[in-house]
């Protein structure tokens, strides 16, 4: 076991001791750590396996050629589009837009199309835009969205040069 491994088990055990003694001395604070953490945990456990389930038909079912074709290094600002709109259909937030980010650089998809799904899954969820007129009102939040979007993407174009310009490698472990 390494001593990196070593020092994770540690601290994970202190967590849980400190959670465990806040409750059985009333340490209010403890206490609501524990309760928020069990909330997190539950949510996750409700979401993940639904979500990694997706990824998989996701991963079976669309083929590399026709994200390549779509969302490659030859396409144009359509791509941008294309993304935005999968991006506001996600359900679960970051949560399940990660894997399927990893996804879709695994599938060919180029480096500004992912970040810009990142942060469009962040930004522009239906439900939460939803939710979001319903007590803003659709004014502001088309104008957050003309706003957001156009950064995102020029952020998105941006790194991905910085990135390029660097060398950037993804470094994949066994």
């Amino acid at each position: 076991m390494k001593k990196s491994d070593k020092i994770k088990i540690i601290l994970v055990g202190l967590y849980s001791l400190f959670l465990l003694v806040s409750f059985i001395v009333g340490f209010t604070p403890g206490k609501k750590i524990a309760l928020h953490l069990t909330s997190f945990l539950t949510y996750m456990i409700k979401i993940l396996p639904c979500a990694f389930i997706l990824v998989g038909l996701f991963e079976v079912w669309v083929k590399r050629e026709l994200i390549e074709k779509h969302l490659g290094e030859e396409t144009g600002l359509m791509a941008y589009v294309w993304i935005i709109l999968f991006a506001g259909t996600i359900a679960g937030g970051l949560i399940v837009a990660l894997p399927v980010a990893f996804s879709l650089l695994n599938k060919g998809a180029r480096l500004s199309i992912i970040f810009t799904y990142i942060g469009a899954a962040a930004i522009c969820r239906i439900p939460m835009t939803l939710f979001e007129i319903s007590f803003l009102g659709i004014k502001f939040s088309m104008i957050r969205l003309l706003v957001s979007l156009p950064l995102v993407i020029i952020t998105s174009i941006l790194l991905e040069k910085y990135l390029i310009k660097n060398k950037y490698k993804i470094i994949k472990e066994n």
